[in-house]
């Protein structure tokens, strides 16, 4: 099940595809009430249980030689030794609805890794302090009043359902917090937290995108009536698709509605040559399969709640084929991100499905993390964690499959939390699975 940021992939639909990494995303109102993909998907959650993507290809390929060692995949060794650097992390674990303990799981692996291959934060080992708020606001708060009383230097958390009130309790200490992806104001505008994952992205920037690279007139968005995915619809999307030039309707379809066909043959004679599509699986069932009942020929573009086992089997193929969704992780293609966490879940982990985005999304919060502090030295506090990471130069994204962040709030400085520009996007196969993935918009962030 899905929480925060779940999103699959794309490459470029059924042509070559065609690298983009310059392209500069579009640009960001001022406003701060961002629906992004974290509320969308808590809400998504609650419409039904999201299914947890592509199985498991062997991400963990080969080198381009074909003889790289696990040694060469995780690094040379270097040990951290010293005092521990105790980092706190907050996940839902199990919850009645929900089972993320993996998250706990990788975190644990992707610490042993960084303090046997990285040196851990300074040369000190790093020491998790795990809380759990099994989805429930009021032990999310606990969790986080329990890392202020137990002295955590920083904490780390996964993808929730209730991150803002694990989140709050540590913003007002003062202690830095990284986590993925939020669209929460108080999260995105505080300048001690770091979150890594753009939260316009998925809903927003990435069909603009596809309509500008596949020379698309008109987007459709067809939407889950739901209040989280509405706000973006209709208050944030139209007028950045107006600065593109390029034509928006929106589509709105209340959850449970089984057949869609009158409402897909409203899109198919309205004039667009590109849909796109929020809400969960079946919700993006009945869109699909009422597209093709249609006749639609259009680009096909989504965010990855659509895309599970359930729509791979409901779904013709050649409805899958060429659809463009967006990406937080390179879940289920080669790539070396997925080699890494492979590796990494192989040596230090056990029972973690690496076909679970929320497992690799906890690798990237956790590689990020120490990536970012880089450097570091002197007295590892609340204070030096935050100006390090504040300070950090450009670099590329553990697990993130190419893409690169940087935290000095510049990214968009109406919201200085963000570290990332762009995202990741893939086109499916006529199975529904990811091919190679691209990087969208992921321009440098400003000194």
């Amino acid at each position: 099940m899905s929480h925060i940021w779940k999103l699959a992939g794309r490459q470029a639909p059924a042509r070559s595809p065609r690298p983009v990494t310059s392209t500069q995303a579009p640009t960001h109102p001022t406003g701060l009430r961002l629906a992004g993909a974290a509320v969308l998907a808590a809400s998504l959650a609650l419409v039904s249980a999201c299914g947890g993507g592509s199985d498991n290809k062997g991400d963990a390929t080969p080198a381009a030689s074909g003889s790289a060692s696990q040694a060469d995949v995780l690094g040379p060794v270097a040990k951290a030794t010293g005092a521990p650097v105790k980092i706190g992390l907050i996940t839902d674990g199990a919850a009645p609805t929900v089972d993320l303990r993996i998250q706990n799981r990788v975190a644990e692996a992707a610490v042993k890794w960084l303090n046997e291959h990285k040196s851990g934060i300074g040369g000190r080992p790093i020491q998790l302090t795990i809380c759990e708020t099994q989805l429930d606001p009021s032990k999310a708060t606990d969790c986080g009043n329990k890392m202020v009383e137990d002295g955590v230097a920083a904490a780390l958390i996964g993808t929730s359902g209730v991150v803002e009130s694990a989140w709050k309790p540590l913003n007002d200490a003062k202690i830095p917090v990284m986590l993925y992806g939020s669209s929460d104001p108080g999260i995105l505008t505080s300048p001690t937290t770091f979150v890594l994952g753009n939260p316009t992205f998925a809903v927003i920037d990435m069909p603009i995108q596809v309509a500008k690279d596949e020379g698309n007139k008109k987007v459709t968005a067809i939407v889950i009536d739901v209040p989280a995915a509405l706000h973006s619809a209709q208050e944030i999307a139209p007028p950045l698709f107006q600065k593109a030039g390029i034509g928006y309707e929106l589509v709105r379809i209340a959850p449970g509605t089984a057949d869609m066909t009158p409402q897909m043959q409203q899109i198919a004679s309205n004039g667009s040559d590109e849909v796109f599509i929020i809400g969960n699986d079946s919700f993006c069932i009945s869109a699909m399969n009422g597209l093709k009942a249609v006749g639609f020929t259009g680009t096909i573009s989504a965010i990855s709640q659509c895309i599970t086992d359930a729509t791979r089997k409901a779904v013709p193929g050649d409805v899958l084929k060429g659809m463009v969704v967006s990406a937080t992780a390179p879940i289920g293609a080669d790539s070396p991100s997925m080699r890494l966490y492979q590796k990494v879940v192989d040596t230090y982990g056990t029972n973690i499905d690496t076909s679970n985005q929320d497992g690799l999304n906890m690798f990237i919060v956790a590689a990020g993390f120490q990536t970012a502090l880089q450097g570091i030295s002197g007295d590892i506090t609340p204070a030096t964690i935050t100006s390090t990471i504040k300070a950090m130069k450009e670099t590329e994204l553990p697990g993130g499959g190419g893409l690169k962040f940087r935290c000095n709030g510049k990214a968009i400085p109406a919201t200085q939390a963000v570290c990332t520009l762009g995202g990741l996007a893939t086109t499916l196969n006529d199975k529904g699975e990811p091919a190679e993935y691209e990087v969208l918009g992921n321009t440098s962030i400003s000194s």
